[in-house]
Parts: structure tokens; sequence; C-alpha cells
């Protein structure tokens, strides 16, 4: 495997939600990744399959503009995910806002104000998962999201994919090569709102499974922060295992001042699919 990449890339650690040798595969009425023949149907019959058929295909630069509005969509999604769904995946942190919030009342013994503190303490973590989204999203899109040609489809070992649906650009997916472990990392996996529930990112999943089968890579891996539980099973339903979590990771464009520690956290989680032992 050879990969150069032109300059450091903003890692992409936010992940959108949602043959037969490739583990978690298996077939769906729905998915092809080539047109079917409609020899055999009638006019309808070959309208309905076209209407519901997903195509998988490679990044071409008309795409872009579509590409990135998915893309950012998809990370602004996560800002109240990660501001107020993801209170539940860091224990310490309720129990520390409600600390602060019986010292207001110690220090100020105002009941009103004691009891506008939790607002206050919510709306800065708004505040700060907002800013820190924000900033990590103006990293991406000034990075490998601004030349995707440059960065996935010209280095050896590394692709980009959309997935169309009805003629349009619904679903993304980049698989980047690292020639130092000979593993692929799976990137940038988003879909369209309007267009979940459909199977599309697990299809977009396993391209990217076989394209590091017929690149001859060891392993598949991949590290997300998100929120939502189907994420994670959407990953376990396609063969991966997580390896590791952190509790406090930094995403690029974090400053780590105070305030931003206290009212902002978020949880990595890594994931790896063995294909072949070394």
């Amino acid at each position: 495997m050879h990969f150069s990449s032109p300059k450091m890339v903003c890692e992409t650690k936010i992940v959108a939600d949602e043959h037969d040798a490739i583990p978690g595969t298996k077939k769906e009425s729905m998915m092809w990744s080539s047109p079917p023949s409609s020899a055999a149907l009638s006019p309808a019959e070959a309208k309905d399959v076209s209407k519901d058929t997903v195509f998988i295909r490679e990044f071409e630069r008309g795409d872009q503009e579509e590409v990135r509005r998915i893309f950012y969509e998809g990370i602004m999604e996560r800002i109240p995910n990660t501001a107020f769904r993801g209170l539940r995946q860091q224990p310490k942190t309720p129990f520390l806002y409600a600390l602060l919030t019986v010292m207001c009342f110690f220090v100020t013994k105002s009941v009103t104000l004691t009891c506008c503190a939790p607002l206050f303490l919510v709306g800065a973590r708004y505040y700060y998962s907002r800013k820190v989204i924000q900033s990590y999203l103006d990293c991406a899109l000034h990075t490998d999201m601004a030349d995707i040609e440059a960065y996935y489809m010209k280095p050896t070992g590394s692709c980009f994919w959309v997935a169309v649906l009805e003629g349009r650009v619904v679903g993304i997916v980049a698989a980047q090569g690292r020639e130092d472990d000979n593993t692929v990392e799976l990137r940038r996996m988003s879909v369209d709102s309007r267009y979940r529930g459909k199977g599309i990112a697990k299809t977009l999943g396993r391209r990217v499974l076989e394209f590091a089968v017929r690149n001859n890579y060891a392993a598949v891996v991949l590290g997300t922060t998100a929120v939502k539980l189907a994420a994670h099973k959407l990953y376990e339903s396609l063969g991966f295992r997580r390896t590791g979590q952190s509790e406090d990771y930094r995403l690029p464009g974090m400053s780590r001042s105070p305030l931003e520690r206290l009212f902002f956290q978020i949880r990595y989680s890594r994931y790896r699919l063995q294909l072949r032992e070394e």
C-alpha cells in the first residue's frame, strides 16, 4: 500500500447515525450496487425498482456541493445531541452541576438564583458544544472536505463514495488507507436526514469493507463520538468490535480552557474489523 496526503487532515471523529465474505453483509431487497436489468419488468415495475434503488458510486467533482451540505448538516445535528444526550455518557458531570447548584444557594441565599442555575448550566453546555463543534466543522471544511479529489481520489489506497437515490446524492463515506499498519479508516460517513431508515449507511459501510478486501488491507478501523446508540449498533452489525474508549476526547478546534472543559465533554470510541491476520 502506498498512501500520501497533501497535508494533514482534520480527523473525522464524528460519524453520522444509522459480499458474502465480509462480516455483517446481507442481501436487502432495496440495495443494489449496479442497476438491475429491467428486461423482464413492465415499465411500471421498472420505474418502481429505479425509485427504490440506492446506487453507490465513486465521488465526482460535480458532487462537491451536495457532499459538503450532507456533511455540514450531519455535523450540526451533533450539537444538541452532544450538549444534552451526551450527559448520559458523562456520569460525573450531572453530579458536578448539581453540586454547583447547591453551592449557588449557599453563596447567594437566593431561591430564585438557585432555580435559575440549572438553566444557566444547560445553556452554557449548549453554547460550548456549538462553539467546539463549529470549530471542528470549520477545520474539516478547510482540509479534506475542501478538496476530496486530492485527499481521497488521487492517493493510492483511498477512495470516496456517494449514495445516489432518485438521482440525488443522499449519503457519503470515505476510506483512507494507512500504510504504517496496513489498515483502512472508515471516515466521513453521513446520510441525508430525509433519507435515513433505508439502510443507506449500512450499504455505504459495506462498500468500504469491500474496498478493504480488494486492496488486501488487514483491517478496517474507525473512531466515533456518536452519542446515539443506533450508530454504534450499525458498526457492530457490520462486524466491527469496540477496541477502546476515551471519556474526555479532544476534538480539533478545542481550546481546552477551564470553562470549555467544564461544559463540553465527549466520549470517543474506537472500532476495528479484522479482515485477515498479518
